[in-house]
């Protein structure tokens, strides 16, 4: 997958694209149906599918403090895009020049740097100037423009919509196969492991330590089962969420156990997807009283893969 930072004229380089525009966060269920059809249709047309979208959130320019947080990393995301067969990803800042312009004005970009042949959005897509654009305007504009649009209906979960929104607020709230069934996948944090307190490591249960940044999603604290990538291989693993009450820890962090794994990654981006909660986050009166927990813990897990 070429992925592309900056705006340029790709109109000589790419024939027929068929342009997927959203800002598909998370990469949920619903953003996928439009994915992919832009991609079969691409495919039917000979053409190139593409992704255009943002590399932040809009409201991070036009209103910080009303931003959502983020249910993935740019790197899962893009991740994701590639696993569906995206062939070219357009992902440009959003600025405050790019918000100032028209939704004529972003049509005319649309056609004067890609000329797609369609584009494929889903039903609440938004663009241009106070997000005056909108699904039935491509319809009847499009074609003034060059292309032709679709409009993907909303996939539903149990009788609602799926959207970003519903599914921050799944895992707000720690209903995580709820979550994971509307993102179709396991809910994922991926970030650096940084150094910690080595106390899981003078425990006999090395961690790797990752912070929880505060513009991004996160479950209640509380310990569960996780899968870890780390450098393409799948490690199973035990995560804690919290602020690790027994040593008064205060930063809020992530902490993960990875079984039958001892090397040094230090600096390296790990994704930890979360499959299942087994307990809540506990004080412990002892050291060792916390390590027949984490025994217990780790029991949980090998009954879970093996």
């Amino acid at each position: 997958m070429e992925i592309i930072k900056k705006l340029s004229d790709l109109t000589k380089k790419y024939l027929r694209p068929v342009v997927a525009l959203g800002m598909f966060d998370g990469v949920h269920l619903g953003h996928a149906s439009v994915i992919n059809r832009a991609l079969e249709i691409a495919k039917k047309i000979d053409g190139v599918g593409m992704v255009f979208t943002f590399s932040n959130h809009p409201l991070t320019i036009l209103d910080p403090k009303s931003a959502p947080l983020a249910i993935g990393s740019r790197s899962l995301r893009r991740e994701i895009f590639e696993s569906l067969g995206v062939e070219i990803l357009i992902e440009i800042p959003f600025t405050k020049d790019l918000s100032k312009k028209s939704p004529e004005e972003f049509l005319k970009l649309l056609q004067e740097k890609i000329s797609p042949t369609y584009v494929v959005t889903g039903p609440n897509y938004t663009f241009g100037r106070f997000g005056k654009g909108n699904g039935r305007m491509l319809l009847r504009e499009g074609e003034n423009f060059g292309f032709k649009t679709e409009i993907c209906p909303a996939v539903t979960f149990d009788k609602k919509t799926v959207s970003s929104t519903r599914i921050r607020n799944l895992i707000a709230e720690g209903n995580l196969q709820a979550a994971n069934n509307l993102l179709g996948r396991n809910f994922t944090y991926v970030s650096k492991v940084v150094h910690g307190d080595q106390r899981g490591r003078k425990l006999g249960f090395p961690t790797a330590n990752l912070e929880i940044e505060d513009s991004r999603a996160m479950l209640p604290n509380g310990v569960y089962i996780v899968e870890v990538k780390v450098a393409g291989k799948i490690f199973s693993g035990i995560a804690n969420v919290g602020d690790n009450p027994t040593f008064k820890v205060a930063k809020r962090r992530l902490e993960v156990f990875i079984d039958n794994f001892n090397s040094n990654i230090y600096g390296e981006e790990i994704s930890v997807s979360f499959l299942e909660k087994i307990r809540e986050e506990k004080i412990f009166s002892s050291v060792e009283e916390l390590k027949n927990q984490l025994r217990e813990d780790l029991d949980a897990l090998r009954k879970k893969f093996f």
